[in-house]
């Protein structure tokens, strides 16, 4: 046994050191400028082996602002004119190339194209379209780079969406904040690395679940933590009536000795991660309630968020506490609002999505830019995957709706060294990809390399064999990047 437990340390020590510990004298500088506690006596261990990136990052934190169910780049992003010359007329063959459809379309014998119902315009230096549904985001078009190259395998919400969370289109596998928080750790001890926000919107919703921010086979303390608008933003964190913080101190503190002595006998990890887990939501008793009070927000930010950003649980509101969040230290906040399913009514439901949306997105990352936060922290936005160019069922004018579509879709992203442009190209059409094609791993591994980890190193032995978020694929997109 004596033997076993010496190999398990071993192991665990050679494997952190070899990822992440920088080479010689210039890591530990390194790590002094970018971990300030680093030598403070205090988990000094813990410190230097998991939360050194493993080259100069771009970025520090990441806000993504997923949009759950799947917006139309078409009507929102990806101008295509010719649509509405041919509203109406069958999307030819030689086009659709026998793409696979889901069960919604595959009994249609035609696919009528459909136009959007929505004027488009150019912003910016950069000249990106923008469809009138988005003023507030075209307002910070020189600010963003937009991505119409987007693809994707899966062509349902599900696993789509798991993909996007995880790598992987099935379960039980670590999430990217998972894997950021195993990489990097937070910057604040008060507050957990990974963090989660859960907004409904006005449109046919999709379910979002907690296996799309697990810990998966990583240590339960890089789980996401979710709060909610109530009462008490994070369940099960308060003291029991009657009970004093001395009291819970006292408790904890007696707790960690029998759990230590557990761990010399056993070596389980996780019976670690229980001791960080009841400390840190021992310290989160005091930080939650002063980062969750927007009360005190100046009237300025509410105008620039908007109204709704003082009612706990909508998006607004969710997109300034992201802000917060981040600013504390939180390494990475993941925002999912539901609504963007548009298989029917579309014009109708995307523009109540737009009205939750457009104007707090856009002033998060005008917030994030005056506060100076923004070259170091990434914003990201869009959904699993695109909508179709042709409709879904009946087809009028002002009312039509789009199937699910992985071959082609836009997401923007902003800050965090990534550059104002706009990258890709689909054909004339708004169906294929005809120049730099992203795919979910590419866009993995891009995320992983702006925040200063190599996605081909991030890994971690499982049953056998090492996972990493890209699995065995994914390309840095270099042309995005700053230089």
């Amino acid at each position: 046994m004596e033997k076993e437990q010496l190999e398990f340390h071993m192991n665990i020590n050679r494997r952190r050191f070899l990822t992440t510990l920088g080479v010689g004298l210039g890591g530990v500088a390194l790590g002094s400028l970018l971990v300030p506690d680093l030598f403070s006596g205090k988990d000094q261990q813990e410190a230097l082996l998991q939360k050194l990136p493993q080259f100069a990052p771009k970025a520090k934190r990441i806000i993504y602002l997923f949009q759950n169910g799947a917006p139309s780049q078409l009507d929102l992003f990806d101008y295509k004119p010719l649509l509405s010359e041919r509203f109406g007329q069958d999307l030819p063959a030689s086009i659709r190339m026998g793409q696979r459809l889901t069960g919604m379309t595959s009994d249609q014998k035609k696919f009528p194209l459909a136009g959007s119902y929505f004027n488009f315009s150019q912003h910016g230096q950069t000249g990106a379209w923008f469809s009138e549904l988005l003023p507030h985001t075209a307002g910070i078009a020189d600010e963003l780079c937009v991505i119409r190259s987007m693809y994707t395998e899966a062509i349902n919400h599900d696993p789509a969406l798991t993909f996007f969370q995880t790598g992987a289109q099935v379960g039980n596998r670590p999430s990217m904040g998972a894997w950021l928080s195993y990489g990097l750790g937070s910057e604040n001890q008060n507050l957990p690395g990974f963090c989660v926000l859960l907004s409904k919107g006005k449109g046919n919703g999709q379910g979002v679940y907690s296996k799309l921010w697990t810990n998966g086979f990583l240590d339960s303390v890089h789980q996401g933590v979710q709060f909610s608008s109530g009462e008490n933003p994070v369940l099960y964190l308060n003291n029991h009536e009657g009970i004093p913080g001395t009291d819970r101190r006292e408790m904890l503190d007696k707790l960690a000795e029998l759990n230590n002595e557990n761990y010399a006998n056993f070596a389980d990890p996780e019976i670690k991660a229980k001791v960080q887990q009841y400390e840190m939501a021992f310290r989160m008793q005091t930080a939650v309630p002063e980062i969750t009070d927007l009360s005190k927000e100046p009237e300025s930010i509410v105008k620039m968020y908007g109204a709704d950003c003082l009612t706990p649980g909508t998006y607004a509101a969710n997109c300034l506490l992201a802000r917060k969040l981040s600013e504390s230290g939180v390494r990475f906040v993941q925002l999912y609002h539901q609504g963007w399913d548009g298989h029917g009514n579309l014009p109708n439901e995307i523009r109540g999505q737009c009205q939750d949306t457009d104007q707090a997105s856009a002033a998060l990352v005008k917030d994030l830019k005056q506060r100076g936060l923004l070259d170091e922290t990434l914003v990201i936005w869009g959904g699993e995957f695109g909508r179709t160019n042709y409709c879904q069922g009946l087809l009028k004018k002002d009312n039509y709706g789009r199937d699910h579509h992985p071959r082609c879709f836009t997401i923007w992203m902003a800050g965090g060294g990534v550059k104002p442009g706009v990258y890709g190209e689909t054909d004339e059409f708004g169906y294929n990809i005809v120049k730099n094609p992203v795919h979910v791993h590419d866009f993995h591994a891009t995320v992983l390399h702006l925040m200063g980890l190599n996605h081909e190193e991030l890994t971690f032995k499982h049953l056998g064999r090492r996972y990493r978020l890209t699995d065995v694929a994914g390309n840095v997109v270099k042309d995005i990047i700053k230089t």
